[in-house]
């Protein structure tokens, strides 16, 4: 056994990587849960020690106790041991000026500043805005008769209706997505796409310094707590992309679940009861979001049996946890309205209410829109031959391959079309 200054790599300490996580999380979680309890030694990329917690009731502790567990990275004890080129460094970051690193009432502040911001979006606009571009994005393909569902909806609508309503016009928001895409895609042009990101969302800070709108982006700047401009453009990154790729998963795994499930193959076609019972079901047992990191102990502590040493990293495993056998005692599956999942996260750190209600907005719509549009839809291939992304942290698919009844194309006024 090695240790390095915070929790130890053990022989039995698992790498958080691989194609299980791909293949099949849910029989891994079991695994861990059976070997390890409820919190599990693993190791992230270049052997770095952090521990996963598996326990709803565990998670719920840690989420639930920000002085003991704080958001607060330079608390890691692993630092001395990161290097400069550490792939995990976007996900994982040191100093970060978001409010993902941010802790104690200037967080509660932070928080309340983006919910006022969000809540102050219209819901029908919010909806017509996903409509509008659900049918845009429809009118594409709808002639083909067959799409990649994942390619040419399901990773454009989220982007393009948060866009608008932060405060891009549109001619913005197309190149604006597809950098969105290549930073979380995570390849040769992921750095390129946040450099976009990045300097757009400035672009934009000072174009409603000029010229404030009805829009997320000038409710933020008039916000009472005094942020700076660098403040806002961070938060703005954080809400987009973890308001883009998490929904636009949300979308194709309740897609998939709708065209491979008896249970809901009966009323796809205008089947409204059954999209919310799909999605809520996703939440539960499929969760776009499997694993986050994290929390960082502020002290030497105990949890689910462990020994956690000061500075230690323990990373949240919401998939995991929804799957506990010591709250789904039956194991069955979980539809209806039945919301304890963890999937939007626990605690002060959450994802914020509003923002919970407009991603469920933009997936529901979107859905019921295609559903509209291709009443017939239908896998292009065995249901056992779609494949995951393969990601410790997102699980999505990598593609959806369907068949339809070719349909003319709406062309509506307003439909801007263009590359995304």
């Amino acid at each position: 056994m090695t240790t390095v200054s915070g929790c130890p790599v053990t022989h039995t300490s698992v790498p958080l990587s691989g194609p299980r996580f791909q293949s099949d999380p849910v029989q891994l979680y079991r695994d861990l849960r059976r070997d390890h309890g409820a919190i599990a030694p693993v190791v992230l990329d270049g052997d770095v020690p952090a521990w996963l917690v598996l326990g709803y009731r565990e998670l719920h502790q840690v989420t639930g106790d920000p002085a003991l567990f704080s958001r607060d990275s330079d608390l890691w004890n692993q630092w001395d041991h990161i290097p400069d080129d550490w792939p995990l460094l976007p996900m994982i970051g040191r100093k970060q000026p978001s409010i993902l690193y941010t802790v104690g009432e200037r967080h509660s502040v932070r928080a309340m500043m983006i919910s006022n911001a969000l809540e102050g979006v219209d819901p029908f606009s919010l909806k017509r805005y996903a409509e509008e571009f659900a049918d845009e994005l429809i009118d594409r393909f709808c002639t083909k008769g067959s799409v990649d569902i994942i390619a040419e909806y399901a990773k454009l609508l989220p982007a393009l209706v948060l866009a608008r309503i932060y405060g891009f016009s549109d001619e913005e928001a197309h190149p604006l997505v597809g950098a969105i895409n290549d930073m979380i895609d995570g390849r040769e042009r992921a750095l390129a796409g946040q450099q976009h990101l990045g300097t757009s969302m400035f672009r934009l800070l000072a174009d409603k310094h000029a010229e404030p709108g009805d829009d997320v982006a000038t409710r933020m700047l008039a916000d009472v707590g005094g942020f700076t401009d660098e403040e806002v453009a961070q938060d703005l990154m954080v809400m987009m992309a973890a308001g883009h790729q998490p929904t636009a998963d949300w979308m194709g795994n309740s897609l998939r679940l709708m065209l491979t499930d008896d249970r809901f193959a009966a009323s796809l076609s205008g089947g409204r009861h059954s999209v919310a019972e799909a999605m809520n079901e996703v939440l539960w047992e499929d969760t776009p979001t499997q694993n986050v990191a994290g929390r960082w102990a502020a002290r030497d502590t105990h949890l689910g049996g462990r020994h956690i040493r000061a500075g230690d990293l323990l990373l949240l495993g919401l998939a995991a946890a929804n799957g506990d056998p010591q709250v789904r005692t039956d194991g069955s599956a979980l539809t209806g309205g039945n919301n304890a999942f963890l999937s939007f996260g626990h605690g002060e750190h959450r994802c914020p209410f509003p923002a919970q209600e407009t991603a469920e907005v933009i997936a529901r719509t979107g859905i019921e829109v295609l559903l509209d549009r291709l009443p017939d839809v239908d896998l292009a291939l065995p249901a056992e031959q779609l494949t995951r992304r393969p990601s410790p942290w997102l699980r999505g698919l990598t593609d959806l391959p369907v068949l339809f009844t070719p349909t003319p194309a709406l062309g509506r006024p307003g439909s801007h079309g263009g590359p995304a």
